[in-house]
């Protein structure tokens, strides 16, 4: 699919030993967004690229005061820290945690402190009833609940000085001595407010939990230099110019930030973009490849709060369907996990059914390519290629990119070392890091420079993939027709019928996003080809299932629910702050968001708002939703919207 002698230099060039070289140089900066240690490693990633003239760099900066606003989300505030240390003093004196070992061991956000006080466990932290029998004033609190949401009930509320974390019992008992990152993430209004919290693993939480139990008194001593300040986010952007269409866009983004050493999250994805800003201007200046005809950038960002500040001030970001230049973009986050000791594997994320794209057939297509080459490097592993390419999930900065219309996918691993003590630079493999570097780079040079011919070879692999993703969604809905079919067949069968139907129309959409990248009479005609093919598909399935559906007592297909044709409209831009709405409403309604009855879960709703054009009503929103997903209520799709429009984030046409 890739040309060969283009994909033989990059190959020969990319290098995992280098971008792992880059790994552990980040690595070495306490990263804590909008910190002086983040600040430091974009000057670091900024000097290195300078070193290859021709690649134009900038850095953009964002407030980060605790009150700036960027769509539904508060920039954080500036942070500061110079030591920190925890010391049990009764019953017997013994070091529990410093941060000059373990930086995670001192919570991001803590201020300064230097007192000695009993320490008390209030289970969870995070709820009233937790210190309704405990009295915290004064002292310190042990608990295993989200920092950031005990700091409020025990010290903004009940007058604690701070408090300790500790895992809860499943991640304690699996992993007793791993110690994990945790923020406070306080407003500017809550700054003074701010205590300081510390991190320690399960084991040492275990025992101080047992002392508390055993002993009259447990006295623990916290000492932290640090400071919160209006400070400011930073943005480090690289461009290398398309020849041709200079204006049109390929981003490549990763986030730079985290504690030290966060080697996995994310120095990996920002190392390995380093080395792909390396390859392609060494290979560029050497003549070896061409200059791209499309322009393509790179983003180094913290994360969530500065790639959506950034995209704020830069209104040009916007995909084709929005009218706008940028056409596809890649997301590194953890690319380096070694397969064999964190027995992990590479998961590479889609685009939602809200953006059909052929970037999906691209990015899975070069994966491909990838298992059949035999990638070794020095000091890397001998490990198999273990990947798998999935449907849309979030958690990252490619949802930013999806909200505005820009198809996106991820590169990236999961792991018990995620936000730990324990992810560090000894468990990235430059292996695993140069087959990533392998897959993004390919794929987006392959649609910057789509040809005529590898268009229409493109067409025709999106139609294959497509037939086999419709098939696959019959599939689905022949499973909704036989399992609901006894309690209402009609409705079964309207299920079923809206599965196929939606999926169908997503395949046209999918080879039609070929014209972004080349819109000539021959694969204009193509496309209509294949799209015809899936219209043929289409009918076919859906007879096939129809005559089913009779068969097991269907007779007509009814939704059986009332059409809702209000149409919602967003007041806002970005993926909503996950809070919401439940966050902003009164206690007993926003009960509703934790009960069985809220069956979206956090990808679905993701994809619910981001459905909301100003043209689709409730009713058509469930159904797409209900396609992409499982079934779902109009009932609870009209109440989310409700309840969204209650907090000020939608309104009604």
């Amino acid at each position: 699919m890739f040309h060969t002698k283009f994909r033989d230099v990059i190959i020969e060039e990319l290098s995992g030993a280098i971008a792992k070289d880059f790994v552990a140089e980040i690595t070495r900066f306490h990263r804590i967004q909008a910190s002086p240690g983040f600040h430091d490693a974009i000057y670091y990633v900024k000097q290195v690229i300078d070193q290859f003239p021709g690649i134009s760099t900038h850095v953009e900066t964002y407030p980060a005061d605790g009150k700036t606003r960027t769509w539904e989300w508060t920039a954080p505030m500036g942070w500061r820290i110079a030591d920190g240390e925890l010391r049990l003093v009764n019953p017997k004196p013994e070091i529990l945690a410093r941060f000059s070992e373990t930086p995670v061991s001192v919570v991001a956000h803590s201020q300064k402190a230097d007192v000695t006080a009993p320490l008390v466990y209030v289970e969870d932290g995070t709820r009233e009833k937790d210190y309704r029998k405990v009295y915290v004033k004064g002292k310190i609190v042990l608990a295993t609940g989200r920092p950031s949401l005990v700091h409020k009930e025990a010290v903004y509320k009940h007058g604690a000085l701070g408090h300790i974390y500790y895992p809860p019992l499943e991640r304690r008992t699996k992993h007793p001595t791993l110690v994990s990152y945790q923020g406070i993430w306080p407003n500017a209004k809550e700054k003074d407010k701010v205590g300081f919290a510390f991190s320690v693993s399960g084991k040492v939480g275990t025992r101080l939990r047992r002392l508390i139990e055993t002993e009259h008194e447990v006295l623990v001593h916290a000492k932290v230099d640090a400071e919160l300040f209006k400070g400011e986010q930073r943005v480090l952007t690289a461009v290398i110019e398309g020849r041709e269409f200079p204006t049109e866009e390929v981003a490549l983004i990763a986030h730079l930030c985290h504690p030290r050493p966060s080697a996995n999250d994310n120095a990996s994805g920002s190392g390995a973009m380093l080395d792909m800003a390396r390859t392609l201007k060494q290979l560029i200046d050497e003549g070896r490849m061409p200059r791209p005809q499309r322009s393509l950038r790179f983003l180094w960002v913290p994360e969530w709060h500065g790639t959506m500040a950034y995209i704020e001030v830069h209104t040009e970001m916007v995909g084709p369907r929005l009218g706008g230049s940028y056409l596809a973009s890649i997301n590194l986050d953890m690319v380096g996990e070694h397969l064999e000791l964190l027995h992990s594997r590479m998961n590479i994320t889609s685009t939602p059914a809200s953006i059909p794209s052929v970037l999906n057939d691209v990015v899975a297509n070069m994966a491909a390519m990838v298992d059949r080459i035999e990638v070794r490097t020095p000091r890397g592993s001998q490990s198999v290629f273990n990947y798998r390419v999935s449907p849309y999930g979030g958690g990252s900065d490619h949802m930013m990119f999806i909200d505005r219309k820009i198809p996106g996918m991820m590169i990236g691993h999961s792991d018990y070392t995620h936000h730990t003590s324990e992810d560090t630079p000894d468990k990235v493999d430059p292996v695993e890091l140069e087959r990533a570097e392998l897959i993004a780079t390919t794929a987006l040079l392959y649609l910057s420079d789509l040809s005529e011919l590898e268009a229409l070879d493109l067409v025709y692999l999106v139609g294959a993939n497509g037939a086999e993703r419709l098939g696959a969604a019959a599939r689905r809905a022949r499973r909704l027709l036989l399992a609901a079919v006894e309690d209402n067949p009609n409705r079964a069968w309207f299920e079923a019928l809206n599965t196929v139907r939606h999926a169908a129309e997503w395949e046209r959409e999918t080879v039609s996003s070929v014209l972004h990248f080349s819109e000539t009479a021959a694969v204009r005609s193509a496309v209509r080809a294949v799209q015809d093919c899936v219209g043929q598909q289409e009918e076919s399935l859906v007879a096939s299932l129809e005559r089913e559906a009779g068969t097991l007592g269907a007779r007509r297909a009814e939704r059986g629910e009332a059409v809702d044709r209000r149409i919602p409209v967003r007041l806002t831009r970005g993926p909503l702050d996950f809070g919401l709405p439940a966050s902003r409403l009164p206690e007993a309604d926003a009960q509703w968001y934790s009960s069985p009855e809220f069956t979206l879960g956090g990808n679905a709703r993701f994809e619910l708002v981001d459905f909301i054009d100003g043209t689709r009503s409730v009713t058509q929103i469930r159904d797409v939703i209900s396609a992409e997903y499982r079934p779902v209520s109009i009932m609870v799709v009209a109440r989310y919207l409700d309840d969204l429009a209650r907090v000020g984030v939608v309104g009604w046409k």
